[in-house]
């Protein structure tokens, strides 16, 4: 990542759009998943040119592409023109495998592109940052399986609760219990009578 840009850990929470490259496919997915959960919406993954008009259309998504330098120049070329020209875009998570330099200088990554993109980037290869994206990975899935857990449970309760309630269904309601201040009350009330 550039010293001028955003760091990390803002662009995973920001609107802008990135170029994420170094680390595997998975790593990059998982990246792009993280930040698509922050804005509470689906990843939207794009693996061939054709599927890229329908995917820029969505204003608050946050559209994934693991190899952009897979899609082509042209392709390239509607990314760069969503980037430019369209105000309200998804978020652009474009990965590239390798260095972002070294396929910019192979001329499979535009240079406009890359140039449009130069204040936001993650270099997975970075030292350290794998480490603390697994980490922070790990504890977020842990949180997702105990609010999934909490979900259930509270399905779970209302199934109960809708089945006891279901006609035929005999249930015992106990007498409410009132406090020994509330009692006296209401046997004053009815002595006033």
């Amino acid at each position: 990542m550039t010293p001028q840009g955003y760091r990390e850990v803002e662009l995973v929470c920001n609107r802008s759009s990135l170029l994420i490259h170094g680390g595997t496919e998975e790593e990059r997915r998982c990246w792009a998943q993280e930040a698509a959960r922050n804005f509470d919406v689906e990843l939207v993954e794009v693996r061939q040119a054709a599927e890229l008009p329908q995917a820029l259309r969505q204003p608050n998504g946050v559209v994934f592409i693991a190899d952009v330098a897979r899609l082509g120049r042209d392709a390239q070329f509607a990314l760069l023109r969503c980037l430019q020209t369209q105000e309200e875009r998804p978020k652009l998570v474009l990965g590239v495998s390798g260095a972002a330099d070294a396929a910019r200088a192979r001329g499979t990554l535009r240079e406009d592109l890359h140039y449009r993109l130069h204040q936001a980037q993650v270099d997975l290869q970075k030292d350290g940052l794998r480490d603390v994206l697994k980490r922070r990975w790990a504890q977020q899935a842990e949180q997702l399986a105990l609010k999934a857990a909490a979900v259930r449970a509270a399905e779970e309760q209302a199934r109960e609760a809708a089945a006891a309630r279901r006609p035929g269904t005999v249930t015992r309601t106990a007498p409410k219990r009132t406090s020994s201040a509330a009692r006296g009350a209401v046997e004053a009330r009815n002595a006033a009578r």
